[in-house]
């Protein structure tokens, strides 16, 4: 079997696909925004507070004909939905959801004396308004036509991508933060459970955990001495990553290239958790 030579390398197209991305003003959210621009989707993500941010993230990706912010508070099922509502109104369909957002307190907090109020506020952001999210997500997605499989057979016809984002902390617990890593590893078996029943229906769910990436979020834990020694100490490649070195996979999972992919926990964490 002989081969032409490649002239313009394999393509992560997403060319006319509308990806709807939550969390995308900051970090991974909008490193991966800016990614999924690249490869020719057309985004929706939402912000919370940051719209300086989000709207700079706009103008670079190219502006509102391609790429929009909206604000939504994520804490409910009815303001998941919301969101949901508000992308399919922007460019009329939605092709894939990147369930990004999410909080972690940044405080060590003991189970004993861990209040309601801060795992009802954890839980409400991570997987209440997931639910609403996905439920309205793929309302849409089974409303719409398959795409016709590729002709290279490297893709199934399918409707539609789900891309949870959890954490290493749903594979391994983390002490002190009982709500993240709970809310997390719900996250891996929605993933699991969506996948046994929607991907005979064309709709893909997989779901990346990362490690410790380089963030607002967890700048106060890895700019201190004590606590970035410890947390570097559990990884393998002995650095946090970047914010596009999550996004990357994240695109690819929306792509024709993860056609035979779904129930999948796509580990990119250095090394620092080994499952499989």
């Amino acid at each position: 079997m002989s081969f032409s030579q490649p002239t313009g390398g394999v393509s992560l197209s997403l060319e006319d696909k509308v990806v709807l991305v939550t969390g995308g003003s900051r970090g991974i959210g909008a490193a991966t925004v800016r990614l999924l621009r690249q490869a020719g989707a057309r985004v929706v993500f939402s912000y919370r507070s940051a719209e300086t941010q989000a709207q700079e993230l706009v103008k670079a990706c190219g502006g509102e004909d391609v790429c929009r912010a909206v604000k939504q508070e994520l804490a409910t099922v009815e303001d998941g939905q919301a969101l949901v509502a508000a992308a399919v109104g922007v460019f009329g369909r939605l092709d894939c959801v990147v369930v990004n957002h999410g909080i972690w307190p940044p405080h060590d907090q003991p189970i004993a004396t861990m209040s309601a109020a801060q795992w009802r506020g954890t839980l409400g952001v991570n997987l209440d308004s997931v639910f609403g999210l996905v439920q309205a997500a793929v309302a849409v997605m089974l409303a719409q036509a398959r795409v016709p499989a590729a002709e290279d057979g490297t893709s199934n016809a399918s409707r539609g991508h789900v891309v949870l984002i959890a954490s290493t902390a749903a594979q391994r617990g983390e002490a002190f933060h009982a709500d993240y890593a709970a809310s997390k590893g719900a996250l891996i078996s929605l993933t699991k459970s969506l996948s046994s029943e929607l991907a005979p229906q064309g709709i893909l769910c997989n779901c990346v955990a990362p490690g410790w990436v380089r963030t607002e979020m967890s700048e106060a834990t890895l700019s201190d001495p004590v606590a970035s020694k410890k947390a570097l100490g559990l990884i393998p490649l002995g650095r946090p990553a970047e914010p596009e070195e999550i996004a990357g996979p994240v695109v690819f999972l929306c792509t024709k290239w993860a056609g035979f992919v779904s129930g999948e926990v796509f580990n990119v964490n250095g090394g620092a958790v080994l499952v499989g």
